[in-house]
């Protein structure tokens, strides 16, 4: 059977093939406009005469639509009196001290914000019933607005969701797509619940459109077509469609994934992924397992469900230095993209981070993309010494083009160190008990330089790591997730019988869906968690549900906390199945050790490059030619199709079983 992986990002689109146990890979530019050009031209040139493949796609879409805010024209219904709900959220203020801000608008503005007469009490008992006079008043309204989407929340859904399913009933002859918060968000905390189902309708009419327009092309309609979610794992496109809120993180999630995935084959499992890409920079720590959460947001909109615990940045290979209204040179968060791109690419004309590194001698002009794709570094220099002309009218001093490519790095890598900390120091982590597996196009020219700032030991760069998200989401299981609010006492002397009562009626729905995408029962694996938290607080933690869940609850909240205090009664706040559906694995080889010293033509060059503002013989190297136990001592440049890895003098590399890059540093 035919695999392929495809992760569609902001310059390049990703190909991973699994062809009879072999992986070849390809990249081709993105078509941000129409990102299934892209993937179709790539299809087009594997698929051949094969009918049976599957493809496992990263989409980009539903974050860009989120994010730019093209989505449907959506309408809320609600109950009476609790129509601004979002506009009220959780009166939480980011930026406290700021003399001035704003907030941005609500994605429903209080025109199509309907209140609907009826009320559930909160142990799930009907206090005011729907009646048909009700029911035919938003009928009307509904008409009236023409929304092309429409989002459905009411109070203590997630306990008797009848309400809801009755104006479902009612609104279907319209053929609106309908999001019902019960089946979106079955937790409690109204605000959050009516953003997830307010955010997922918002987005199902432009998902679902791509979705069909992709699934209904012959080359992908003889295959079968999934979409990677946030939470790590894959779901059907019919699937994606509906619930388009599970797909906002769906390409850093491969990324991800794929590190995880490596790493532990490799012998690690604590490890801080980095990912850095050509518009932005994805970081995320897995202490033995990949971390999820359900606190993100995501441009300012809370996004309460289960995912992958991704940490972002806008800083990419991509990303424009410019000379702010202050006179201070700024990198980010603004991205050359695909097209213009960067100014090495031949048609942009803003500088950005590749082409600081292309000016310093850290990239080969001539072996990007294997020599694929032509750079053009004579455009380069003159739009730095643009840059650095303006920078000396406002400092009163004089700017070469090399210093301002330095100080292009030095900016995007604190940005970067910043996004680092966020997931580690900040949450008690100690970064020296941790490797840091680096991806992405960009990722090898900026992993060292991070690892030193924050005394990381270790740097593993795996292969092909320009195209690492692909592999993760090649690799990823199809996963449902599904989650319930039960709120009981852990001195409740039928807590665990009551537990064990709602988890057996979850595993049973996750366990249909999964057999229904066509997997056999002894392929499933169902994982139970909990969220708990002490009696009185106002938020939980997530750990897993297994004999020992109060003492680890009491661990794990004096290691995010400080303290804990076993003698006080815990609350189970929510419940949480994750049922996976295995795909056929394929192990990486494991090859023999060999010589220390590469062979003589893994060396392409010697040339001097600029580290520390010296220039430094430096010799560069195939990776396709190194191999395992191979030893080199920096400063040295390794050179492959995905990415480049630049390594300063005070930095070692060996290359172990997995033909993963390793990066230590030199005591």
């Amino acid at each position: 059977m035919l695999r392929i992986g495809v992760d569609t990002g902001g310059t390049f689109t990703d190909f991973v093939v699994l062809e009879n146990n072999e992986i070849r890979v390809f990249k081709i530019s993105s078509t941000p406009d129409q990102p299934e050009k892209a993937i179709l031209e790539g299809l087009s040139r594997i698929v051949g005469d094969w009918k049976d493949y599957t493809i496992h796609h990263g989409s980009t879409v539903a974050t860009n639509t989120l994010l730019q805010r093209k989505g449907a024209r959506t309408l809320l219904v609600t109950n009476e009196g609790f129509e601004d709900i979002l506009e009220i959220g959780r009166q939480q203020r980011p930026g406290l001290f700021q003399l001035s801000s704003s907030r941005p608008k609500p994605l429903v503005p209080s025109t199509r914000r309907l209140g609907i007469k009826e009320r559930t009490l909160w142990d799930g008992r009907s206090l005011i019933s729907l009646e048909k006079r009700n029911l035919d008043w938003l009928q009307n309204k509904v008409k009236r607005l023409s929304p092309e989407a429409i989002a459905i929340v009411l109070l203590y859904s997630y306990l008797n969701p009848d309400a809801e399913k009755q104006i479902a009933r009612a609104l279907e002859s319209t053929q609106i797509p309908l999001s019902l918060s019960h089946e979106i968000l079955p937790e409690f905390r109204e605000f959050e619940r009516t953003s997830a189902t307010v955010i997922n309708a918002y987005l199902t009419p432009t998902l679902s459109k791509y979705l069909s327009a992709l699934g209904s092309h012959p080359l992908v309609e003889r295959g079968k077509l999934t979409v990677m979610q946030s939470n790590g794992g894959s779901i059907s496109a019919q699937s994606a469609s509906s619930q388009p809120l599970k797909t906002l993180l769906s390409g850093p999630a491969g990324g991800v994934v794929g590190a995880f995935d490596v790493a532990r084959q490799a012998g690690n499992t604590r490890i801080i992924t980095f990912d850095m890409g050509g518009t932005s920079t994805d970081v995320s720590l897995c202490d033995n397992r990949i971390a999820t959460t359900n606190e993100s947001t995501i441009n300012h909109q809370p996004v309460p469900v289960q995912m992958i615990d991704i940490h972002t940045v806008g800083a990419g290979g991509g990303s424009i230095a410019r000379i702010d209204s202050g006179g201070l040179l700024r990198v980010g968060p603004d991205s050359a993209g695909a097209d213009p791109g960067p100014v090495c690419y031949g048609k942009g004309h803003q500088v950005t981070v590749t082409d600081a590194h292309l000016v310093l001698g850290h990239m080969d002009a001539d072996f990007f993309l294997n020599g694929e794709m032509n750079l053009y570094p004579d455009k380069v220099w003159p739009a730095l010494e643009e840059l650095a002309t303006n920078l000396g009218k406002t400092t009163n001093k004089s700017w070469t083009p090399p210093d301002i490519a330095r100080g292009i790095l030095k900016i995007v890598n604190t940005q970067m160190e910043s996004a680092l900390q966020v997931i580690s120091v900040q949450r008690g982590y100690d970064t020296r008990e941790f490797t840091l597996v680096s991806f992405g196009g960009a990722g090898g020219l900026h992993a060292c330089d991070l690892a030193r700032s924050l005394l990381i030991p270790r740097i593993l760069i795996p292969p092909n790591p320009g195209m690492l998200s692909s592999l993760g989401i090649l690799r990823a299981d199809m996963i449902k997730d599904t989650s319930l609010t039960v709120m009981l006492n852990s001195q409740d002397s039928h807590v665990t019988e009551r537990l064990q009562q709602a988890f057996s009626l979850m595993d049973e729905r996750i366990q249909k869906e999964l057999v229904a995408e066509g997997f056999a029962q002894e392929d499933l694996l169902l994982e139970r968690s909990v969220d708990a938290r002490y009696i009185g607080q106002s938020y939980e933690l997530n750990l897993p549900f297994d004999g020992n869940v109060l003492e680890n609850f009491h661990q794990l909240h004096n290691q995010f906390y400080g303290y804990s205090n076993p003698a006080l009664p815990t609350e189970i706040v929510n419940i949480r199945v994750r049922g996976s559906g295995k795909y056929p694995s394929q192990p990486l080889p494991r090859l023999s050790l060999e010589s220390e010293k590469p062979s003589p033509d893994a060396l392409i060059q010697e040339k001097h490059v600029s580290f520390n503002g010296k220039g430094t013989p430096t010799r560069f190297y195939s990776r396709d030619k190194l191999r395992p136990g191979n030893r080199l001592k920096g400063p040295v440049i390794i050179l492959e199709y995905s990415s480049t890895a630049l390594v300063p003098p005070d930095f070692g590399v060996q290359i172990d079983e997995w033909m993963n890059i390793v990066i230590e540093p030199i005591q």
